[in-house]
């Protein structure tokens, strides 16, 4: 905001009623920026810019996942009058751009970043309508997990300030997490709680948080004593010094933080008690609309829960047919249900429980990722800057977490990219799915399509950080395909681990719409997914769990793959010779994150251009 207001200081002259009057050469020159006309294409993109930093002035949460290290002492503003004034920022922001740049002379690639931010908006203003069906705790990404998990893995402690910034946002999470706790029970009163069930995972979550030195004697230091000690351990500070912020942080964990997850798990308690039993979204108010929202938005289509139902079908009986296939190679001589039930329980598949395990799963996981990196240059143009690691999802919130995902590097080298696996039950994380499982998150998956995005120079903001998820999760997924053409997944029982993982994309259109459309119950949904997969009871009952309280997010990821395949069948067809699998993937990801419709015009046109050439 401090920006534009300074820009608006600049213009003014020019802008005024009255005429510029030079004063001499010296001041002709100074004002000479101020009267140049700007080309509609960099106007357009000084709109983007002033809005991204507006969009960044109300967001210090935004602004240290991307590395700007300013405002640390602060949470995001998550009120009812916060929201609304974003939404009131969107309309405003909305109406301008259509007012200075709908009929100007834009270059191509301005005309869809206008089209990208006008559906943005779009999209985004009318969700508004439907905010209050949000729900401010559940075990997938409620805010009591987000705020410790926040401090642990992006909250940077490179000095004196940045530590002492540390203790300031515990201390305001306590006020933070008692605005939410209202909020939360506000919905309730409409009626807008999780299901029974979600409570349980919940409270744990909190119970995990402020379990642990400074509020027990157990013996063990709590999530974020121990964060806190091990980032300041690094640092290079006077004994006295450390020991008074440990002191200032241990006290900020007592008065702030302990009462608040206190009054947390008694509001849950208490909410549980009148939570109802119904799983789909169809239960809240206007629900049925905010699904059909909720698919359009997360698919980028406009296809309807009966038709992504059907598709899912399709998929499920498809995928079974080449899992059929490999089962044989391997001499398997029974029906799919029996090497369901086999591949399901078979111990040479899955490491032993505990810290051993764990070890040899990301020693297992890395290995994978070296092995796939001396192949990516012949099948890519450009690769990632940005290092990756992989690790384990903390145990504070490893129980409910899913089973792996990922996290952006920050744009200015400070922070890898990060692919997150959750060891908490090795007995759902079996050794055959690992292959896929770190491709699509790692390389040539999330990694290559985030780090690509944020890299891109010309584009503007909203289009580097902003994404689309059957975009971003269709290529995750069309990763997991495109490593078996570069060789991997020798292992027929690797194989049929890259199967089960696409049979589980395929299985979510089915359980999804199920739930939210079709009404069918956790229970329902749980028992046709393990009547038709190999995975474990525990790892079904988990994505289920997911898909409830994140309605229709989860079928993105097989419309995005499906088109993406789609798209370079064309190509290939269309091309013959004169394909190229690295620059199909440039034209893929050049753009950054785009809807499907948008992707599918961009390759037809390299198609056009290369076919003429």
């Amino acid at each position: 905001m401090k920006r534009l207001w300074l820009l608006a200081l600049v213009m003014a002259p020019v802008l005024g009623a009255g005429p510029v009057v030079a004063q001499g050469p010296v001041v002709a020159k100074a004002m000479a920026p101020a009267v140049v006309a700007q080309s509609p294409d960099a106007a357009l993109a000084g709109f983007f810019e002033a809005f991204d930093a507006a969009e960044l002035a109300r967001s210090p949460e935004s602004r240290a996942y991307r590395g700007i290290r300013t405002d640390q002492n602060r949470w995001d503003d998550r009120s009812d009058a916060a929201e609304a004034a974003a939404n009131a920022a969107d309309i405003k922001a909305l109406a301008e751009m259509r007012a200075r740049f709908g009929g100007a002379a834009l270059s191509p690639e301005s005309k869809l970043s206008y089209t990208l931010f006008e559906r943005n908006m779009e999209e985004r203003i009318a969700g508004y309508a439907f905010r209050d069906n949000g729900l401010m705790f559940d075990h997938m990404d409620g805010v009591h997990s987000a705020y410790p998990a926040f401090l642990i893995n992006i909250h940077r402690v490179a000095s004196k300030a940045d530590a002492e910034d540390y203790v300031a946002r515990l201390r305001a999470l306590g006020p933070a997490l008692e605005a939410d706790i209202a909020r939360s029970e506000a919905r309730a009163a409409r009626g807008v709680m999780p299901p029974k069930w979600v409570y349980p995972l919940v409270l744990s979550d909190a119970r995990n948080t402020i379990s642990g030195a400074p509020f027990d004697a157990s013996g063990v230091d709590s999530p974020l004593l121990a964060d806190f000690k091990a980032k300041l351990g690094k640092l290079d500070l006077p004994a006295a010094d450390k020991a008074a912020l440990e002191a200032a942080a241990t006290a900020a964990l007592t008065a702030s933080v302990r009462p608040a997850y206190a009054r947390l798990v008694a509001t849950l308690e208490a909410q549980q008690a009148r939570a109802g039993t119904d799983d789909g979204l169809w239960r809240l108010p206007n629900g049925a609309a905010d699904y059909a929202r909720r698919l359009a938005s997360y698919t980028s289509t406009s296809m309807g829960a009966e038709a992504i139902h059907a598709l899912g079908l399709a998929q499920v009986q498809r995928i079974h047919g080449e899992m059929l296939a490999v089962a044989r190679t391997t001499g398997f001589a029974g029906d799919l249900p029996a090497f369901l039930a086999q591949m399901r329980t078979d111990k040479r598949f899955f490491l032993p429980e505990g810290e051993a395990g764990k070890a040899a799963y990301l020693s297992l996981a890395n290995g994978f990722l070296a092995e796939i990196a001396p192949k990516l240059p012949q099948y890519f143009r450009d690769l990632p800057k940005s290092a990756l690691v992989v690790q384990a999802v903390e145990p504070f919130r490893e129980e409910t977490a899913g089973k792996a995902f990922y996290t952006s590097p920050a744009t200015d080298g400070s922070r890898p990219g990060i692919v997150y696996v959750n060891l908490y039950r090795l007995a759902d994380m079996p050794t055959t799915e690992m292959e896929a499982l770190i491709y699509h998150e790692g390389v040539p998956g999330h990694h290559f399509e985030r780090a690509s995005a944020t890299a891109l120079k010309g584009l503007p903001p909203f289009r580097r950080y902003g994404g689309y998820t059957a975009y971003t999760e269709g290529w995750g997924l069309y990763a997991e395909a495109l490593a078996k053409d570069m060789g991997q997944y020798r292992d027929p029982y690797s194989d049929f681990g890259r199967l089960q993982m696409e049979l589980h994309r395929a299985i979510r259109l089915v359980v999804d719409t199920g739930i939210h459309h079709k009404r069918w119950s956790r229970e329902q949904a749980i028992a046709w997914t393990l009547a038709n997969s190999a995975e474990s009871e525990g790892a079904v009952a988990k994505a289920i769990e997911r898909y409830v309280v994140l309605p229709g997010q989860a079928t993105a990821y097989m419309i995005g793959r499906l088109k993406i395949s789609e798209l370079r069948t064309r190509a290939e067809a269309a091309l013959g010779d004169k394909f190229d699998i690295r620059d199909f993937h440039a034209v893929v990801l050049r753009s950054g994150p785009v809807p499907l419709d948008v992707l599918e015009t961009n390759v037809d046109a390299w198609i056009a251009e290369i076919y003429g050439a």
